[in-house]
Parts: structure tokens; C-alpha cells; sequence
């Protein structure tokens, strides 16, 4: 198959017309039908760009005698160090399923994350009322029904974090094992991951501004020597607008993660991915911990307008743990 042939079945393969191929590779609707005719060769920059787009090698397109490698379930290539690296290869019906099933699955991701933050606002905005001068109700009554809610939807978000992650249990391969993308895959996620790209940098933008901005009530308050429990309820104020900065930061990053599983860049890169068992079972396990830990200073103290304090400083503490954990995983794999 000659270098024109194939320029054309990888266009199509994409679903691209000459139009579209054209305004990618910067040249005119006119130079690819020439191309693709024969009439005239692209030089190498243009070789090297179309190789990327496709999704192929350089020496596929331009050795006439090589053809289309035949589809199989994995490969092995030998990495510089000598050792046998093997392949997950991935298909473009695999890799559309897969984002078709991420878009469907991000926005309850991101609301059930949101249910997480949520149910300690509920049992704070709960307590504050209670001590509210001529509140019917006591504030032991107020923090059992607040204490009631916020495990409900806890449960809530676990129910939805184990059927959704049930869901995606079969993509996991992507998250765990380096992945080789057949004909037409890398293209594709790279076009799906441009039509929305504006809109995620718009989505972190108002997330990360409306987590600045959950500080201004508290701040008021503080600087006004409010009674404790107008202090209260600015904290549930804070950890609303960090429930909705949240929400919107899990669905851009979640879908950029999932166009990043499929170039493997990222957190989803080779090296990356070696590191991944480690990093998983640590960041398991310290989350699990602070949990713990939240629940037994809580219920131990009855503090629970003070106690939510740990999630800010155990964020904190979490960069730490992984930069340790990232460079004595490097360590071992020298």
C-alpha cells in the first residue's frame, strides 16, 4: 500500500474529510487531494504530524511494503534497561466506549463527592440552630438528628462509589498497565479532549475560585466577635461553596484524567503507572485512617464544630505523604 492509500484510509478511519485533515496539518483542502492522489508528496514535518494524529508509526506510512499490524489483545516491547515491557492494546470502539461511559458516569462522581462535603455542612448548620437563643430544640437532640443525617449520606455516596466503581472496573486496566492505541484512537481522544477543553478550564477556573471565596463569611464573622454558633454556620457557609468549587473541579479533572488514561500523560504516564500500586494502597489507607481519626475525635469530644478542622490540615498533610511515597517508590524501581 502506497503512502497516498494510507493517508486516505487513516483520514477515514478518523471520520475526517479532506476539510477538516486540511485545517489540522495548517495546509490547504487541495494539498491533501493531491496527496491522496498521488499528485504530490508532504514533506517530512507534515509526515511526522500526520503519524501523530493517526495514531501510527512514521515507517508505517512511509514504507510502502508495511501494512496494518493485525489487532492483538497485548504485545511486549523491550524497554532500554532490557527488561520485557508488556502492552494492553486498545481499540477505537474500546476507547469511545470508555469516554462515552466516563461523560455519563463524572457528573454523579462529582455529585456524590459533593453528598461528602455536604453531610458535615448539614450537621453543623443542625448544631448552630440549636444554640440559637429561643430554639425549641436542644443541641443534643440537634447534633444525634445532624449526626444521623451525615451517616446517611455518607452512605449514600459509598452506596454510589461501589456501583459506579463496579461500572468501570473493566477500564481499570488503563489506570494500572501500559496501553499501546490501535489506528485512529489517539486522534480521537485528542479532538475529544480540544471540543472540551474551554469549557474545563472554565469549570477548575469557578472551582478554584469559589473554594478562595468560602473563606470570606468565616473571615467576617471572626473579625465581628460573633457568638459560636454565627461562627457555626459560616463554617457550613465554607463548606458549601467548597461543595460546589468541588463538584465542578471533579468533572473537568475527572474527564481530562480519563482523555489522560488514554495518551497515558499525566498522572497516567508509564513512569507514572509503575508507581501506581504504592501510591494507591497509601493513599487508601491514609484516607481510611483520617476518617477514623475524624469520627473518634468527634464522637469522643462532641466537638464537631472544631473537629472538621483535621480535613484542611490532613489535605495538606496528603501532598506530603505522596512526594515521600512518589520518591521512594523511584527508588525502587531504579
Amino acid at each position: 500500500m502506497i503512502l497516498a492509500d494510507k493517508i486516505m484510509n487513516e483520514r477515514k478511519k478518523n471520520g475526517w474529510s479532506q476539510e477538516e485533515l486540511a485545517e489540522k496539518l495548517a495546509v490547504s483542502r487541495q494539498s491533501i487531494s493531491k496527496w491522496e492522489g498521488a499528485q504530490a508528496i508532504p514533506d517530512i514535518q507534515k509526515i511526522i504530524k500526520m503519524a501523530e494524529l493517526f495514531g501510527v508509526s512514521t515507517d508505517y506510512l512511509l514504507k510502502d511494503d508495511m501494512e496494518p499490524e493485525t489487532t492483538n489483545p497485548s504485545s511486549d516491547t523491550l524497554a532500554a534497561d532490557g527488561s520485557s515491557t508488556s502492552f494492553v492494546r486498545v481499540s477505537l470502539e474500546e476507547a469511545n466506549e470508555f469516554l462515552d461511559l466516563e461523560e455519563k458516569m463524572v457528573p454523579r462522581l462529582a455529585n456524590t463527592v459533593s453528598l461528602c462535603i455536604f453531610a458535615p455542612a448539614l450537621l453543623l448548620f443542625l448544631i448552630a440552630v440549636s444554640e440559637v437563643p429561643g430554639f425549641p430544640a436542644g443541641t443534643t437532640l440537634m447534633t444525634g438528628i445532624g449526626v444521623i443525617g451525615l451517616l446517611l449520606l455518607i452512605a449514600v455516596a459509598v452506596f454510589f462509589f461501589i456501583i459506579d466503581g463496579a461500572k468501570m472496573k473493566r477500564f481499570e486496566y488503563l489506570e494500572s498497565s501500559p496501553i499501546e492505541t490501535l489506528y485512529g484512537v489517539t486522534g480521537m481522544v485528542k479532538e475529544r479532549k480540544k471540543a472540551t477543553e474551554q469549557a474545563h478550564v472554565t469549570m477548575i477556573a469557578l472551582g478554584v475560585i469559589l473554594c478562595i471565596l468560602s473563606v470570606i463569611p468565616l473571615i467576617i464573622v471572626s473579625f465581628l466577635s460573633a457568638p459560636d454558633y454565627l461562627i457555626l454556620l459560616m463554617v457550613s457557609v465554607l463548606l458549601l461553596f467548597v461543595c460546589g468549587g468541588v463538584n465542578l473541579l471533579v468533572r473537568a479533572c475527572s474527564m481530562n484524567g480519563a482523555y489522560d488514561k488514554l495518551l497515558q500523560e499525566g498522572d497516567y504516564s508509564i513512569t507514572e503507572k509503575k508507581r501506581s500500586p504504592m501510591v494507591s494502597a497509601i493513599s487508601s489507607i491514609y484516607w481510611v485512617l483520617m476518617v477514623a481519626i475524624y469520627l473518634g475525635w468527634s464522637f469522643l469530644t462532641n466537638d464537631w464544630g472544631r473537629s472538621w478542622i483535621l480535613w484542611p490540615v490532613a489535605g495538606v498533610a496528603f501532598g506530603i505523604v505522596m512526594t515521600i511515597t512518589r520518591v521512594i517508590s523511584d527508588s525502587k524501581n531504579r
